[in-house]
């Protein structure tokens, strides 16, 4: 038991829900109640939710070691002065627990201070962020707080003891702890729940003042009835709250004051771009918010009809499992989604341009609308996505504006890096920020040469991850300067990120890689009009140009189409035709290795979209052979390893893998985590320093490589989608846990599978 007796002042909705609950759940010894209305009291004793109650604290609160008080704010004082005698008379102990309820803190800490003089050590000021229009003793619910937020407000003075049990206590009945400062928790709740109903309240008053009120409320549309929903509530019990959190609600009320008067202004003028800007950010903004803080990828909808909480995160992420029956053939013609790294860069050119931006083809996946969603969080009006295409309304090189919040990245460390650049040349600060999988990603790779361009960067830790932290030219007094810098390892990622900047330095930046890498970022900048001298391995620009607005057709990622290319490659009697694929010459390794491998490829249909190459790519079942795969062929497809490790346990002979250490830092260690998973599967593997040797089971499509395990992916994309294809191959079922994250570069992955031929069922686990 939790306590031996609890004591309830208040038997309204959150009261009684709350005595339901630890009822329904026997967390406490003895549960006692307290409420001026009798047949409340009366009630609450023949339904057994209680075991005792009066109209008077004294007649019952003999024993509590915890009193909870639920009445309505304006009259926590009194109850406190009642609470205050109990102690005096020895009826409960002094140090004995005392909480509340109420959705203002600072009224109800300086009311116990008015009434106790010295705050007891015992007083834990809590408030759970649940309710209903319904009120009273009947309207409880016993699930009301299950998957609901309960805020302590701790408080010096405040035994930590005593904060740990009401956590438990509030835990027991389902809800999630949360901790802040009192001061905050009033200016937060000001935000988001006092404004919202004395806008409601005003709204429907406004309203129903006209004199057409009828057919206004006859003919309102959902809009109005969600929004004036909260409306029903309790008019007297949102009176004290509105009075009680005056300070906080005025600041509320002045700043959406202003944003409104902005909002009239630009219909008034008519000035379309900044509204729609306005009203997409406002649309992305709640649903960005909402995934960030349920951990939900951009593509799962926050819907949970079972959820009745009012706040927008309404859908917990459950991690998600492949579970693949084996199949021997796949056929078919296909397309796959846009290419990542061209979505990438798509959004930001578009940005940074003078003009408007088409995109079409463009990638619905996470790692591609994070990098949306950070400009928009930076001002830039954005249309769409909608079936792959985009808008973006430029806002030029010096046009960006500071995020009010600290831009999340989820998994991409394309968008962190490259972002690194561009932010560093920016007048203000700016925190960069990721899931847990892109927070343990090396970022020292950027921010050491962005600082021999004069910026100022922190990383998190002593590994160099993120988040990051920006300071920006204006606290710093200068402006970054071009340097020429040598690349240790040939890092797209790295190129991008400098070359970037150097669209803000002073004089030339130079990049030199040992060997080639993607070279997207060259080509875009050419695409929007900006200078780019290429000499071989060095790439540079000079700073203080600007871009032009152009259409940009993004072809199909050929990093997706390799899942598929592997498959036709080690499947028995398969055929597949990928169309339309990017053919960037500096992307196209995993075609040459399969090549060298003996895969039976054709190219065809080639031509140019957007400047970048794309062709046709079809695929038959062949008879694989081991190789010693060029180290100059590694960095032109690192994305692709993973699944060509699958390709090289289906060939005959043993392949061997060197100078591939940065598969170690990807969203995986992915050398490592492929070998896990091949030695499960029955594969012999070596790992080395800098990359892994497979001993192929032979080239014969007919017969079984793998046999089945359980996988766990380790949240990465590529890994999930490469044991998939390895399916076709398999004696038994494999499952593949953690595959939630193929949405940030595949969106519809095991669909298009299954209708290729596979079987691949998704489960939540």
């Amino acid at each position: 038991m939790l306590f031996e007796q609890v004591c309830i002042i208040g038997l309204g909705l959150i009261g009684a829900s709350l005595a339901q609950a630890i009822r329904d759940r026997q967390l406490v010894g003895r549960l006692v109640a307290v409420d001026r209305h009798a047949p409340s009291i009366e009630a609450a004793i023949a339904d057994d939710v209680i075991d005792a109650g009066s109209d008077s604290l004294f007649d019952v609160v003999a024993g509590s070691d915890c009193i909870i008080v639920a009445v309505p704010v304006k009259t926590v004082g009194a109850v406190f002065k009642d609470i205050e005698q109990t102690m005096r008379q020895g009826l409960i102990e002094e140090d004995g627990i005392i909480s509340d309820v109420s959705s203002t803190k600072l009224n109800v800490v300086e009311a116990a201070k008015e009434v106790f003089k010295q705050l007891p050590s015992g007083f834990v000021p809590a408030h759970p962020i649940a309710g209903a229009e319904q009120s009273g003793y009947n309207a409880r619910r016993s699930n009301l707080f299950v998957n609901h937020s309960l805020i302590i407000c701790e408080l010096k003075t405040t035994d930590p003891e005593a904060i740990d049990k009401m956590a438990n206590l509030w835990e027991g009945v389902g809800a999630t702890i949360m901790k802040m400062g009192v001061e905050h928790h009033d200016a937060v709740l000001a935000y988001t729940s006092h404004l919202p109903h004395l806008l409601a309240f005003n709204l429907v008053e406004q309203l129903a003042s006209h004199d057409d009120n009828m057919d206004i409320f006859r003919y309102a549309a959902g809009g109005f009835r969600d929004f004036t929903r909260i409306a029903a509530s309790d008019p007297v019990m949102w009176h004290d709250i509105f009075i009680a959190n005056k300070p906080a609600l005025i600041n509320a009320l002045d700043e959406y004051s202003k944003y409104l008067s902005e909002l009239r202004s630009l219909i008034v003028n008519e000035d379309s771009t900044q509204l729609l800007g306005l009203l997409g950010r406002a649309q992305s903004a709640r649903k960005h918010f909402g995934h960030m803080l349920t951990s939900t990828p951009y593509t799962k909808k926050l819907t949970d009809p079972s959820n009745t909480d009012n706040s927008m995160a309404t859908s917990n992420q459950a991690s998600s499992a492949y579970i693949i029956t084996p199949s021997t053939t796949i056929n078919g013609s296909m397309t796959v989604p846009g290419d990542k790294s061209i979505s990438h860069r798509s959004i930001m050119f578009g940005s940074l341009a003078e003009g408007v931006t088409k995109v079409t083809g463009f990638l619905e996946g996470e790692d591609a609308l994070a990098t949306l969603q950070a400009f928009r969080d930076m001002g830039v009006t954005i249309e769409g996505p909608e079936n792959g295409e985009v808008t973006i309304h430029g806002v030029g090189i010096n046009g960006l504006k500071p995020s009010k919040t600290p831009l999340y990245m989820g998994n991409s460390g394309t968008t962190m890096r490259l972002l690194s650049g561009i932010l560093a040349a920016q007048p203000f600060d700016s925190v960069l920020t990721g899931d847990a999988s892109l927070s343990k990603r090396p970022m020292e790779r950027v921010a050491k040469p962005l600082r021999e361009m004069g910026a100022t960067l922190q990383t998190t830790g002593e590994r160099g991850t993120a988040p990051i932290s920006i300071t920006g030219s204006d606290k710093r007094g200068s402006k970054l300067q071009g340097i020429t810098y040598d690349m240790p390892v040939a890092s797209a990622q790295v190129k991008s990120c400098l070359l970037l900047a150097g669209l803000w330095a002073e004089g030339k930046t130079t990049v030199i890689q040992p060997e080639i890498s993607r070279d997207h970022t060259e080509r875009m900048l050419s695409a929007f009009g900006y200078d780019v001298e290429v000499e071989g391995n060095k790439i540079s620009v000079v700073g203080g140009g600007q871009l032009t607005a152009c259409d940009i057709a993004v072809p199909a990622d050929i990093s997706s189409a390799a899942f598929f290319m592997v498959a036709a490659a080690i499947a028995k009697d398969s055929e597949i035709t990928i169309t339309k694929v990017g053919m960037n010459p500096t992307r196209t390794g995993v075609i040459d290795i399969l090549k060298l491998m003996n895969a039976d490829i054709t190219i065809s249909n080639e031509t140019f979209v957007g400047g970048e190459p794309v062709a046709d790519i079809t695929i038959k079942s062949s008879q694989l052979k081991g190789i010693q795969i060029p180290e100059e062929l590694v960095p032109l497809a690192i994305d692709e390893f993973p699944v060509l490790f699958i390709a090289a346990s289906c060939a005959e002979g043993q392949t061997l893998l060197t100078g591939a250490k940065e598969l170690r830092v990807k969203e995986s260690d992915r050398i490592a985590v492929m070998a896990d998973g091949l030695t499960q599967l029955g594969v012999d593997c070596t790992v080395t320093e800098d990359g892994i040797i497979i001993e192929g089971k032979g080239g014969n499509n007919s017969e079984a490589v793998f046999g089945g395990a359980e996988i766990y992916s380790h949240h990465d994309h590529r890994i999930a989608m490469s044991f998939s294809v390895a399916s076709l191959r398999a004696s038994d079922t494999i499952k593949i846990e953690g595959v939630e994250t193929v949405n940030t570069s595949f969106p519809g992955f095991a669909e298009l599978c299954n209708r290729l031929g596979m079987n691949i069922e998704v489960k939540s686990v």
